[in-house]
């Protein structure tokens, strides 16, 4: 497995996906304090799923790969778990030192850099 992702570039990736769905939640739903956070965890959980990796993920070269080698993406259950421990926030800030949070270990998963997995 590639090393996992820096810390500055996971948290840009977090702005894009947030700036993206507070956009789209605005738009369709007005000025819905929970719309964001709906719009967030089902963008992330689908992208993640069928994409290998959310919005903001993807623009800034960062892929959500399993552990087990398959280089398949998550399947959609375990993305939407992983979608709503993101969004619950303290589990992505308990880590271990290879850089995965609790979302990732809760469903066999690391976030790495696009270019890691070609080379």
């Amino acid at each position: 497995m590639p090393p996992t992702a820096t810390w500055p570039r996971r948290i840009l990736a977090l702005f894009v996906d947030w700036f993206a769905c507070s956009l789209v939640a605005r738009a369709l739903l007005g000025a819905d304090l929970w719309g964001p956070l709906g719009v967030f965890v089902l963008e992330t959980a689908l992208f993640t799923a069928f994409l290998g990796g959310s919005f903001g993920q993807l623009v800034t070269g960062l892929r959500v790969v399993r552990l087990d080698g398959s280089g398949r993406p998550l399947n959609l259950l375990g993305a939407f778990i992983r979608s709503l421990l993101i969004a619950l926030v303290i589990p992505p800030l308990v880590f271990r030192p290879d850089g995965r949070g609790l979302h990732d270990l809760a469903v066999g998963s690391a976030t790495v850099r696009s270019a890691d997995l070609r080379g």
